[in-house]
């Protein structure tokens, strides 16, 4: 079942107002939710509500709180992923699957063989931007991830800092991410903020590997497969996730 985000300003006592029209319309109008049946909310604190239907307005749910408690749907570090974006259902595949491993946010990074065009990716981030809502409540995560403005990789690096940044590149790869992990296996730990860099259908040009390299940024391999782009992002966030939460 999926559940939906609420303000903690919507909780009265033991009950949940729904009166905003995205959540009032997903609820009664699509789903036809009726008087005593379930359903899930998170808020803004990441408490999560299990609840039930008591009355339905014109305007208005209104659900009485059965259990309340901290929600676990999420990362024990932030993930976010610099991507450079594909064309149209690729990057949407992309944007739902990092929201559904647990993503913090997508940063659309434009690089040498990038697929689409700055203005073209500047007139989607608000279309991603709904895509992780959306998949967001179906996967029940405690919080709905970012996706920001459109960056360079250079520019992202120099505003904002990260505990780990590296790059999985299809080739002049030094290690796994596995290896990678075991080597500063000492340094990771609750709450880093972990940056992963994936290119675009063609890959990184001969000046990014060479950016890589003079920054001192690990290029990991995903394997001896040349994998297209979107079942990178996949496989890439796996793997960490894997390896940080089962490899100890």
């Amino acid at each position: 079942m999926p559940h939906f985000f609420i303000n903690s300003n919507n909780i009265i006592k033991d009950c949940i107002l729904v009166n905003d029209s995205d959540n009032y319309n997903h609820i009664v109008r699509s789903l036809r939710t009726k008087v005593g049946e379930p359903l899930l909310f998170v808020d803004d604190n990441e408490i999560e509500y299990e609840a039930t239907v008591e009355e339905i307005t014109n305007k208005e749910l209104k659900a009485k709180i059965n259990k309340k408690y901290k929600s676990v749907r999420k990362l024990p570090f932030n993930l976010y992923l610099a991507q450079s974006p594909l064309r149209s259902d690729a990057q949407s595949v992309i944007i739902e699957k990092a929201t559904e491993l647990g993503a913090a946010g997508v940063y659309p990074v434009y690089t040498d063989n990038c697929a689409l065009n700055k203005s073209v990716i500047d007139k989607k981030i608000t279309k991603w931007q709904r895509t992780m809502y959306e998949a967001s409540k179906q996967c029940e995560r405690a919080n709905i991830p970012v996706c920001y403005e459109l960056n360079t990789i250079d520019t992202l690096l120099k505003t904002r800092n990260f505990d780990f940044v590296f790059a999985f590149c299809e080739r002049n790869a030094d290690m796994t991410f596995r290896e990678f992990y075991n080597l500063n296996k000492s340094m990771f730990s609750k709450g880093n903020d972990i940056l992963v860099i994936i290119g675009p259908e063609g890959g990184f040009s001969k000046t990014e590997f060479e950016y890589f390299a003079q920054h001192s940024i690990p290029m990991l391999t995903l394997g001896d497969l040349i994998l297209k782009a979107e079942t990178a992002v996949i496989v890439a966030i796996g793997n960490i996730i894997y390896e940080y939460n089962y490899s100890k």
